[in-house]
């Protein structure tokens, strides 16, 4: 059997694990990330791949730990950065998914700042399988309805509910419902959200293909986004997860940039 080395990296606890196949190509069925993936083997919210460089970026392929291929992944983003900062001695680094090209910069110790790029609100673009309010969704799960979910897309799709408390609802069990409600044809990342003041918000995340997740990303731009366009607070905002807060800036054009703490590199290593 093959013996092939990675590296494992994490942002607020949402791991990765990381391959580099720049130099040699390396694939993995998706029975083998599957089983990679669960947490009674290595265990990660996602696994990424680094592709080798083309017009001064580095493409990079992701895929949740349920095996299916996804298009964006902030935290998992940071991580590469760094990790090919690190390798390459530069502090800035340019990352291509499948539909956008990321800015990333090492701005502290363990700290990457990461331009995401503009939001999408259009149906279509979330996208949604009918043409309706996307900032104002009701859904009805087991018997209870959820209002007021504010739909976008920051490379993937998102759902967000403003709440009182996001601690108080049972994501294990309404989560997957909403992901895989026929509203979403590609399915949907989800959020509860609590506004604490115009500067900090604490969330409880769903993720697409992962299920529960210590923190996510692209939550984090999508929670601020929405609270930003419905006025509940400033164009720069703390998002709360259970081990920490990811800034998340919005500038007059509507870029989005991502800024928080990555974990040390360690390496391993498994067999294909």
């Amino acid at each position: 059997m093959t013996s092939i080395i990675a590296y494992k990296m994490d942002g607020l606890g949402n791991d990765f694990i990381i391959i580099d196949r720049r130099k040699n190509y390396i694939n993995l069925t998706r029975e083998k990330i599957i089983e990679l993936g669960s947490r009674s083997n290595i265990g990660f919210d996602q696994i990424i791949f680094i592709e080798k460089e083309k017009e001064n970026s580095f493409p990079i392929t992701i895929f949740n730990s349920d095996g299916g291929e996804i298009s964006a992944c902030g935290n998992g983003s940071r991580c590469v950065a760094y990790l090919l900062g690190k390798n390459l001695n530069t502090k800035e680094i340019k990352l291509k998914t499948n539909n956008r090209l990321l800015n990333a910069k090492i701005v502290g110790n363990l700290q990457v700042e990461l331009e995401m790029g503009k939001p999408l609100f259009g149906s279509e673009d979330i996208p949604l399988s009918k043409k309706i309010n996307t900032a104002d969704i009701t859904l009805e799960i087991n018997n209870n309805k959820f209002t007021g979910g504010f739909c976008v897309n920051v490379g993937n799709p998102h759902i967000i509910f403003f709440v009182k408390n996001c601690f108080e609802y049972d994501l294990k069990t309404i989560g997957p419902k909403i992901e895989n409600h026929i509203l979403f044809p590609e399915k949907t990342n989800v959020t509860m959200a609590q506004i604490i003041d115009e500067n900090n918000i604490t969330v409880n995340v769903w993720e697409r293909g992962a299920g529960l997740t210590k923190a996510c990303g692209t939550a984090a731009c999508a929670t601020a986004v929405a609270a930003f366009k419905n006025k509940l607070v400033n164009n720069e905002v703390d998002i709360k997860f259970k081990d920490g807060f990811l800034n998340i800036k919005i500038d007059k054009t509507e870029n989005i940039f991502m800024t928080g703490p990555v974990s040390e590199i360690e390496t391993i290593d498994f067999e294909k």
